[in-house]
């Protein structure tokens, strides 16, 4: 559980990490400039470690992506170089994921992504997280609700919600190889997760094959996020346009949960994109892109943007 030493890995190895506890939720120079996905990353020091992260773009607002519980923020290639023409667009891996070390201390998952906007000197975000990266996004909602603009949860969960021993079994199933391990067996069973990605998208199971075999650390690392206050509760303090996006092949628990989250959010929209499962951004990248850049631009806030401080 948050608050405990736990493996990093949200859905997918949330699935994993469900798991590990009851609760399975689990500095340099910016180039405040620049124009291509492909300018290098910088780190930023933060509690008890540091972070890597990436921006391309310019403007006050930043489009911030949260990548999920399986894979770093590499995860996100397919969709990075059409938000950075549009977007002041910022990644980063969180602790123990890509290239980002595991924490070597207790650390807050929000006070990183605050610390990173502060750094950047961003005014407003809209933030897209997926999967454990969507839990995030809510929780920073709700902690710092004025430095939001949209939101867009993407499989997202909930802390708070309880998952279903179907979820909590495959999560054990998943987790086995590696306790013994044999982390090639690891990533096979997650490259090949009917909930992943579609039965019919081998390219997109490929692509999540070679980058857990790059940063195997994106699953084996242990963290040590604190615990935070179950967020289900507090969903109906959110009042930024919301969109949610699941993908019809995704696990039933990410359904149901996307369903308590449209219910409890007042301004939200749900959308079930067919043909995809929990990382639909790397099965359909360009019907992903239309269905987000359209909510996006749509309800862009006219008002003047919050600082942080």
């Amino acid at each position: 559980m948050q608050g405990t030493v736990r493996r990093g890995l949200s859905f997918g190895m949330i699935t994993a990490i469900a798991l590990a506890a009851s609760a399975i939720l689990a500095g340099s120079f910016r180039s405040a400039k620049a124009q291509s996905g492909n300018a290098p990353g910088s780190y930023l020091d933060v509690e008890n470690g540091k972070i890597y992260y990436e921006e391309c773009g310019t403007g006050d607002e930043a489009l911030v992506l949260l990548h999920d519980g399986v894979v770093h923020s590499a995860v996100w290639n397919d969709v990075w170089p059409s938000l950075c023409k549009e977007f002041h667009t910022i990644r980063y891996d969180r602790r123990g994921y890509g290239r980002s070390p595991a924490a070597t201390g207790w650390y807050t998952e929000t006070d990183d992504l605050f610390a990173l906007l502060r750094h950047l000197k961003v005014h407003r975000a809209m933030l897209v997280g997926s999967s454990h990266g969507g839990e995030l996004s809510i929780e920073f909602t709700l902690e710092h609700p004025d430095l939001v603009e949209q939101l867009v949860l993407v499989g997202a969960v909930v802390n708070g919600y309880p998952f279903s021993d179907h979820f909590l079994i495959r999560g054990a199933a998943t987790w086995a190889p590696v306790d013994q391990g044999n982390t090639a067996a690891a990533i096979a069973r997650i490259a090949n997760d009917k909930y992943l990605a579609a039965a019919d998208h081998p390219a997109a199971r490929q692509k999540i094959r070679d980058l857990l075999t790059a940063a195997p650390q994106d699953f084996t690392h242990n963290d040590m996020a604190r615990a935070v206050p179950s967020s289900l509760p507090r969903l109906h303090e959110i009042h930024v346009p919301t969109l949610i996006l699941v993908g019809d092949a995704d696990i039933p628990d990410v359904h149901a949960q996307a369903g308590a989250i449209e219910t409890a959010i007042p301004n939200s929209r749900r959308i079930v994109v067919s043909d995809v499962g929990h990382l639909m951004y790397i099965e359909k990248p360009e019907e992903f892109l239309t269905i987000v850049t359209q909510f996006l631009e749509v309800n862009r806030f006219e008002e003047q943007p919050a600082r942080v401080q």
